[in-house]
């Protein structure tokens, strides 16, 4: 019986701070949703009144039963009848409190309801609207009814629908579907509780050069090994920074530049994503993503635009104003920057939390992409029906938001990254200890030296091989006893290793990497591997399912490929070698050569830290992905009475290509120039990519726009029987054998990639500022 009191009691105990805590958390005014809430607390406290009092009365019922029991049994016979029958007297009056509690409990019930009557009585008018609304029918949305068919069956998959003031009510639900999301037209009753007008925005402030790093730092903060390299490095280059946006303010010459409010969430440095290179930075893993992260971030802050980074996805939900649920709700407020930098793994967060915002702010966001995404792969329906669909694509972003490590294709924007510069002093230095026998081995990994013992045998004839391959306790067996394995090594003391060397050779992986630029600005000679077939997604483990089909720098069908196109194609010889490492005559030869061959330290321009400012200046400066541009022409048949505008384009005076006239009139917002303009026809083996480059250009996917249009064919001479709109990653595009035109149907598909041996692509070209692929001469 003393067990049963004291369950008894507890149980009192907990029911009655229960029914505190459901008054506290339903005062008056502690939601914005103050009527809901009201109506809703009542409801609920009325429920746990009610039970209190049921579970009272049935705790008696059970002493009552007990107490007839212990009447009808020998209880107390033998041993126990030593307890005196006084020690359970204060059971009795325990009983006659509980009996009066349970009367209070009935009492206060009563009075809930009482409230619970009067609140709806006076709240009639308001409830009565909120319980009789009709889903409306208008042309503009027609999409409402579905919506609050869905809303209907599932409002309560996301806490986030209440927290926006959802409570199953049909007017809730067009309340929400059109203050809070845009499917439904606004409910008349509406207009006198309508938000007040957002201020407007306060005056931009001009952004100013930085010159105090160590804020910067502060901004980045701790805690992962990550940060702490790019921290490192970015301490490292602070005077070449600081130098770089010195000569970059003169050269602006005061120009009026807008401060960005700019967030940098680096998605795979998350938890959540994994944050697989934390643990590898001091293991010798991949760090090129890192490096980039580290330079970009720099660069950001000394051009003088406001910051804010994160690496976590708590702190990415507070700075958008990501509402409490699973995702599915729009953003609480508007979003509070002008652009924000991210990778896929931070684009998939964000698309996961930011619910319908994330297609209305997309606009915004610039993904760091080390490989590229080409446009077939990028536009989703496209990429679904055609076969290109991979697990990084189908976004449906500008192609031109993607922002690669080189510039791999003009259908991307090239940011890139920066190598350390040298003084004359520097220079000369390298050039007068320069050991003409010494090699050092691209590969920080064992598994990248496996199976390369025949070539390594070879170079072992003329060189001393050094490696910095990573390893805990044992020597790895992958490398050769003969090479001079220094384990991996610190930026700065890999940096005297390549001032020392001769040459730098590369295995064939990791592609792309910064290494090899880092080599041949220390003086080093790059040897690398030529691939025959060209690797990519189609033949190799490494590309398949990355949002590309290039195969390296196989640009126009006719060049194979290898392991560092930029250095191929952008640099070359002398200061970079491509060979058939299978062809060991070639390999040796190449190897003779090179000891006896003399170059300089060479870094191109767009890879210093001026460069990289002046890149991410015109961008940021320029590129607006929000704003939209022309169209293509719709598809549709036009009466005589309805002539499309001159073309702006006109025959150049050689008749070879088409340039933008010089009676046309130019958009002086337009981005790049549109005089920097050069329309080409390519032959059938080449993507627009390869046809631009063999005319000293680059291809210019923005200028597509000028060239979608059936009278430019006939200015360059072609002759079309047919003319068709259609979504194809080549057109617009002429077959020629059968006098068909095709034009493209679909804006984000324009795509200086990609070639077939059935059509001549038209290609826009434009010029390019020397050692600035990126910009053309006037785009600064």
């Amino acid at each position: 019986r003393i067990f049963v009191l004291g369950i008894g009691f507890f149980t009192l105990c907990f029911l009655m701070t229960s029914l505190g805590g459901q008054f506290s958390a339903k005062r008056l005014g502690d939601s914005p949703f103050t009527i809901r809430t009201e109506v809703m607390g009542a409801l609920e406290s009325r429920g746990v009144l009610r039970r209190m009092s049921d579970m009272l009365e049935m705790l008696m019922k059970r002493m009552d039963i007990l107490a007839r029991l212990e009447n009808s049994t020998d209880f107390h016979k033998g041993d126990e009848a030593r307890f005196p029958l006084d020690r359970f007297q204060p059971a009795a009056g325990l009983m006659e409190r509980i009996q009066a509690i349970a009367q209070n409990v009935s009492d206060i019930a009563i009075k809930v309801d009482q409230i619970l009557r009067n609140s709806l009585l006076n709240g009639k008018g308001v409830e009565g609207r909120r319980d009789q609304c009709e889903v409306p029918r208008d042309p503009k949305y027609p999409d409402c009814a579905g919506k609050v068919e869905w809303m209907r069956a599932r409002w309560t998959s996301d806490p986030c629908y209440a927290f926006f003031g959802v409570d199953g009510t049909e007017c809730s639900f067009l309340i929400y579907l059109s203050e809070v999301e845009w499917f439904c037209p606004p409910l008349p009753w509406r207009n006198r509780t309508a938000a007040l007008p957002s201020p407007p925005p306060l005056p931009r402030v001009q952004a100013a050069f930085q010159s105090d790093l160590a804020r910067l730092l502060e901004l980045i903060g701790t805690g992962k090994e990550s940060l702490s390299f790019m921290k490192k490095r970015i301490r490292h280059l602070a005077q070449q920074w600081l130098r770089a946006a010195r000569r970059l303010e003169q050269k602006l010459k005061g120009q009026q530049r807008d401060q960005k409010h700019i967030l940098i969430h680096i998605g795979f440095l998350t938890e959540e994503s994994g944050d697989v290179f934390s643990p590898r930075v001091l293991k010798g893993g991949p760090l090129g993503e890192m490096v980039q992260w580290a330079d970009i971030l720099a660069a950001l802050f000394l051009l003088g635009h406001s910051l804010r980074v994160t690496v976590s996805l708590k702190e990415l939900q507070s700075h958008l104003g990501v509402p409490p649920g699973r995702g599915n709700c729009p953003l609480t407020s508007p979003l509070p920057f002008d652009l924000i930098y991210t990778d896929y793994h931070g684009l998939q967060q964000m698309k996961q939390h930011m619910g319908l915002s994330f297609k209305k702010y997309r606009c915004r966001v610039r993904v760091i992409d080390t490989f590229g995404t080409e446009p077939a792969y990028n536009h989703e329906e496209y990429a679904t029906l055609r076969g290109y669909r991979t697990n990084w694509g189908y976004w449906n972003l500008q192609p031109t938001q993607f922002m690669t490590m080189f510039p791999h294709t003009p259908d991307n924007s090239f940011m890139g990254f920066v190598s350390e510069e040298l003084n004359k002093t520097e220079r000369q230095f390298i050039k007068s200890n320069k050991v003409s026998s010494m090699a050092v081995v691209y590969g920080k990994e064992a598994s990248i030296w496996k199976g390369k013992d025949k070539f390594l045998a070879i170079l072992n004839k003329y060189m001393e091989i050094h490696g910095t391959v990573y390893y805990e306790t044992q020597r790895p067996p992958e490398v050769p006893a003969f090479v001079k394995n220094h384990g991996l090594l610190p930026q700065h003391e890999f940096q005297q290793l390549l001032r020392k060397a001769k040459l730098f050779i590369g295995f064939g992986f990791p592609y792309e990497g910064p290494a090899p630029l880092e080599a041949i600005a220390n003086g080093c000679v790059f040897l690398q591997a030529r691939f025959n077939p060209p690797h990519s997604s189609f033949n190799h483990e490494f590309f398949r399912g990355k949002p590309t089909s290039r195969e390296a720098s196989l640009a126009g069908g006719d060049r194979v490929s290898s392991q560092h196109p930029y250095a191929e194609d952008f640099i070359g010889k002398p200061h970079v070698w491509t060979v058939d490492y299978n062809n060991s005559e070639e390999f040796e030869a190449a190897i003779k050569t090179i000891m006896r061959t003399q170059v300089d330290p060479y870094l191109p321009y767009e890879y210093t830290c001026e460069g990289m400012l002046e890149r991410i200046h015109a961008y940021i400066q320029h590129q607006d992905f929000c704003t939209t541009s022309s169209p293509p022409l719709p598809p549709k048949a036009k009466s005589p009475a309805m002539q499309s505008p001159p073309s702006p384009l006109a025959l150049s005076p050689n008749a070879t290509h088409l340039v933008w006239s010089p009676s046309a009139s130019q958009d002086p917002r337009a981005w790049p120039p549109v005089d920097s303009l050069q329309v080409w026809v390519s032959e059938t083996r080449h993507a627009c990519t390869e046809t631009c480059r063999r005319r000293g250009l680059v291809c210019e996917p923005t200028f597509f726009r000028f060239l979608n249009r059936k009278e430019v064919f006939l200015q360059l001479s072609i002759t079309c029987d047919s003319t068709e709109y259609e979504m194809n990653h080549l057109y617009p595009a002429v077959a020629e054998n059968v006098h068909e035109c095709y034009l493209q149907k679909e804006p984000l598909l324009f795509s200086c990639a990609g070639y077939n041996t059935k059509y001549r692509r038209l290609c826009p070209c434009r010029d390019y500022r020397k050692g600035q692929v990126a910009l053309c001469r006037d785009c600064l």
